[in-house]
């Protein structure tokens, strides 16, 4: 065989060798689907054009798949959201406002973004986003970029990074130029 002819064997039994396909959006929701939930801390800054400076939040999180998540902030004031099947409920002080997320599909395509992302549900995302994927199984990049109209007119694109099966940041870019940057650091469970 000649050292060409080696070389093109080769070649094709690389490209061909399932082991070292790219990593890809299928593959990315495989590992995220494994993930059953468990316990965050968060940082969050938001930038909002009105204000010199991030308005900065920080508390816990906690997802359930598919469905449930929940996150307190408890700084710099105490709130709760809670995601849990069709409805949303935010707690602040003594008020709480609940939405059915079937009413609202704006909303829902944006908790959409999270839970889809969370939960590996592909089809969840693709019903409202274009989903761009970069990097690597250890150091994940994938951008949702809305190709529904009515929801790029609030969101202009949502960043969400990780590795493996976690998620470690989430980014929003909002219509009108305001940001909101999400830092998530899992919390080991006691047993």
């Amino acid at each position: 065989m000649t050292p060409r002819r080696l070389l093109a064997t080769l070649v094709l039994a690389l490209a061909t060798t399932p082991a070292l396909a790219a990593w890809d959006v299928a593959q990315l929701m495989t590992e995220l689907a494994r993930n059953r939930g468990g316990q965050a801390l968060f940082t969050e800054k938001k930038y909002i054009a009105l204000l010199d400076k991030p308005v900065i939040s920080s508390g816990e999180m906690r997802y359930t798949a598919p469905d449930y998540l929940e996150k307190r902030t408890l700084l710099p004031r105490p709130e709760r959201l809670l995601l849990d099947k069709d409805a949303i409920t935010l707690e602040r002080g003594k008020q709480k406002f609940t939405l059915r997320l079937t009413d609202q599909p704006e909303i829902l395509a944006f908790v959409d973004s999270i839970r889809g992302t969370l939960s590996g549900n592909r089809q969840a995302l693709e019903r409202n986003y274009a989903l761009h994927l970069s990097g690597n199984r250890d150091n994940w990049t994938l951008n949702l970029s809305p190709s529904n109209p009515r929801i790029a007119e609030l969101v202009t694109r949502i960043t969400i990074g990780g590795n493996r099966e976690q998620v470690r940041s989430v980014e929003y870019l909002q219509a009108d130029g305001d940001r909101a940057v999400m830092s998530i650091n899992p919390v080991a469970e006691h047993r």
